[in-house]
C-alpha cells in the first residue's frame, strides 16, 4: 500500500509542480538574500573609502581650527550584518545598518536613513522568511485539503474501509509522503542557502532550521485536523485558506493595531522638535547660562571658560549642541522605552500564532529584528560620546589638527549574538501542533476510524 501511496503521488503532476514552485520560490528568495547582503558589503566598503577621504579632505581645507574641522567630520559605526540575515532580511531594509555621525547634536542623526523607492518599500522583500511564512502554507493546504474528501468524492473510501484494516493507517502514510516531500524542498534549499550565502554551522543557524521546521509541522498538524473533520473538499479548503489568511495577515495586522493603539509614540516627533529648539534658541540667549548647563554635564570641562566680551567660541558652540541632546533627552528616552514595549507584547502576542511567532523568531535570530536595532542605537550613543570626550579637549585647548593622527578614525563595528531561548522559540510551535494532532485524534476516534 506505502509503494501504490508513494506512486500515486509522484504520477500528480500538479504536486510535482507545486513542490518545483515552491523549489523556484526558494531560489529566488535565496538570491534575493545574496544581493541583499553584497549590497550591504559594498556599502560598508565604499564608506570605509570614502571615510578617510572625507577625513583627508576636511584636514586640506580646514587645517588651522579643529572645532570648525569636527564641524564636517563624520565617524562611522557599523551593525554588522550575519550571513543569516540573507534568510530573514526583517527590519534590515527599513532601519539602517551603518550610521554616519558627527560630534554635534545626536538627536538629529540617530535615524537618518537612506533615500528609498516607496514602491519598493511597500512591495517589501521576498526573503526566504517570506517564503517560509506564506508560500509553505499554501502548498501545503493544496496538497493536504482533500486526504479523505478526495477518496469519498471518487468512490474509494468505502473501498477502503473494508478492505483496509486500518483506514487511519492509510491516511497517515499519505500525509507523512506530503510531509517528506515538503520538508525535503525545505532542507535543500537550506543547504543551497548554507553553501550560497556561507552560512556557518552555530547554534543559530540550527534554531533557524528547527523553526522552520516546526512551522511546516504546524501546517501539516492543521491540515490533518481539518481533514478529521471529514469535509467535502471545497469546505476543507475554504477553512484552510481562511486559516491561512487569518494567521498571515489579519492576525498579524491585528496586532499592530493594538500595538500602536497600546503604545503610541508622539515622542518620536517632540524629540526632533526638542532637540531643535535646544541649540536653535541658543543663538538669542546669553552664552554664559549654556555653557554653565554644559559644566553641569561635563564637570571634568568645567576649567574651559566662554571668553568674556565675545559672541561666539568653539566652547559654546559644542554646548549648544550637547544642550539639543539634553533637551530631547527626556523625550528620547521615552520614545526608546515605547519601542521596547512594542517589541515585547508583539513577542508575547505572538506567541499564540505560529506565522508570527515564527517570523519573529527567524528575525531575532538573524540579527534583523527590533531588538538588534534598538541595542544598536544604545551602541551608536556610547560612540557618539566617546568621540565627544575625546575631541571636546583638543577642541577647547584649539588644538592643531596637524597634530592629530587622523587616519586610525576608520569605521567602527558593533557585533551581537543572537540570545538563543530554545523553550520560547521551539515550545510555542511544539505545544500548537500537539494540540491540532491530539484534537484531530479523538475527532477520528469519534468517526469511528
Amino acid at each position: 500500500m506505502e509503494a501504490l501511496l508513494l506512486k500515486n503521488f509522484l504520477r500528480s503532476k500538479g504536486l510535482m509542480t507545486g513542490l518545483l514552485i515552491l523549489f523556484v520560490a526558494g531560489l529566488i528568495s535565496l538570491n534575493i538574500g545574496k544581493h541583499f547582503l553584497d549590497k550591504n558589503k559594498e556599502i560598508i566598503e565604499k564608506t570605509a573609502h570614502y571615510q578617510q577621504e572625507s577625513i583627508a579632505k576636511n584636514v586640506e581645507f580646514h587645517p588651522k581650527e579643529i572645532g570648525l574641522l569636527l564641524y564636517y567630520v563624520r565617524f562611522g559605526l557599523v551593525n554588522d550584518i550575519p550571513n543569516l540575515a540573507g534568510l530573514a532580511i526583517g527590519q534590515r531594509d527599513i532601519n539602517p545598518s551603518l550610521q554616519s555621525v558627527t560630534i554635534r547634536n545626536l538627536e538629529e542623526q540617530k535615524y537618518a536613513t537612506d533615500l528609498m523607492n516607496p514602491m519598493y518599500q511597500m512591495l517589501g522583500n521576498m526573503d526566504f522568511s517570506f517564503v517560509l511564512i506564506y508560500f509553505f502554507p499554501l502548498i501545503i493546504i493544496a496538497f493536504c485539503f482533500n486526504l479523505i474528501s478526495e477518496e469519498k468524492e471518487e468512490g474509494t473510501w468505502s473501498l477502503v474501509l473494508s478492505q483496509s484494516g486500518n483506514p487511519l493507517k492509510m491516511l497517515r502514510i499519505k500525509i507523512l509522503i506530503r510531509f517528506v516531500s515538503v520538508l525535503l524542498v525545505l532542507v535543500l534549499l537550506l543547504i543551497i542557502a548554507k553553501f550560497y550565502l556561507a552560512i556557518s554551522f552555530g547554534a543559530a543557524f540550527w534554531a533557524f532550521i528547527l523553526t522552520a521546521i516546526l512551522y511546516v509541522v504546524f501546517w501539516f498538524a492543521l491540515a490533518w485536523l481539518v481533514a478529521s473533520f471529514h469535509k467535502n473538499s471545497s469546505q476543507n479548503a475554504l477553512i484552510l485558506l481562511l486559516s491561512w489568511v487569518t494567521l498571515t495577515i489579519v492576525v498579524p495586522a491585528g496586532i499592530n493595531a493594538i500595538t500602536v493603539n497600546l503604545y503610541p509614540v508622539p515622542e518620536a516627533f517632540s524629540t526632533l522638535l526638542e532637540s531643535r529648539d535646544g541649540y536653535h534658541n541658543k543663538w538669542d540667549v546669553p552664552k554664559e547660562p549654556t555653557v554653565a548647563k554644559f559644566h553641569q554635564h561635563y564637570p571634568q570641562f568645567s576649567q574651559f571658560k566662554h571668553p568674556e566680551g565675545k559672541d561666539y567660541s568653539w566652547l559654546w558652540y559644542y554646548a549648544m549642541q550637547q544642550m539639543g541632546d539634553d533637551e530631547a533627552a527626556k523625550e528620547a528616552l521615552a520614545f526608546k522605552e515605547k519601542l521596547k514595549k512594542r517589541n515585547a507584547f508583539s513577542s508575547t502576542a505572538g506567541m499564540f500564532f505560529p506565522s508570527i511567532h515564527a517570523q519573529l523568531s527567524l528575525n531575532a535570530l538573524s540579527l534583523s529584528d527590533m531588538d538588534n536595532y534598538l541595542n544598536f542605537i544604545e551602541k551608536l550613543e556610547n560612540f557618539h560620546e566617546q568621540k565627544r570626550l575625546y575631541f571636546y579637549p583638543k577642541i577647547f585647548t584649539e588644538a592643531a589638527v596637524s597634530e592629530e593622527n587622523w587616519k586610525k578614525f576608520g569605521l567602527e563595528f558593533y557585533q551581537e549574538k543572537p540570545s538563543l531561548n530554545w523553550l520560547k522559540m521551539l515550545l510555542p510551535l511544539l505545544i500548537i501542533s500537539t494540540l491540532c494532532v491530539f484534537w484531530a485524534k479523538l475527532k477520528f476516534r469519534k468517526n469511528g476510524i
